[in-house]
């Protein structure tokens, strides 16, 4: 439906540029939570790890530290975390081993916005394939 004045609204040609800043809110998003640095993620490695309720609010909280639970705390915590739970919750060298799998799991804008903050995660990625 256009924009008329019975039907006020979005016109479809202003669509595309609604679409552009509502991703590019969403990179915003995610670029201002990263860490400074690889080196300030220091999370632990092995163990069950609990994830608080703002940050694993639709699912599990608990996860072991079995592979597949792993990936998924990685994905929930890359998705959902704040800038202070990256820290806390994932670890540089784990990161960087799950990372080829990982990139595959989470969505599209977060792989992107990694990557280009961190090379070292695509040059991991371009190595596995």
């Amino acid at each position: 439906m256009s924009a008329s004045p019975e039907h006020p609204g979005t016109a479809p040609s202003d669509l595309s540029g609604a679409v552009a800043e509502d991703l590019a809110l969403y990179r915003e998003k995610f670029r201002q939570r990263l860490p400074e640095s690889l080196e300030e993620l220091r999370g632990p490695i092995a163990g069950v790890v609990e994830l608080p309720l703002h940050v694993a609010w639709s699912g599990m909280t608990s996860f072991a530290g079995k592979p597949r639970q792993r990936m998924g705390l990685y994905r929930t915590v890359l998705h959902e975390g704040l800038r202070d739970d990256l820290p806390r919750f994932l670890n540089r060298d784990l990161l960087l081993q799950l990372w080829p799998v990982l990139r595959t799991l989470v969505g599209r804008t977060v792989r992107s916005v990694w990557e280009e903050a961190f090379p070292q995660l695509a040059a991991r990625a371009r190595a596995a394939a």
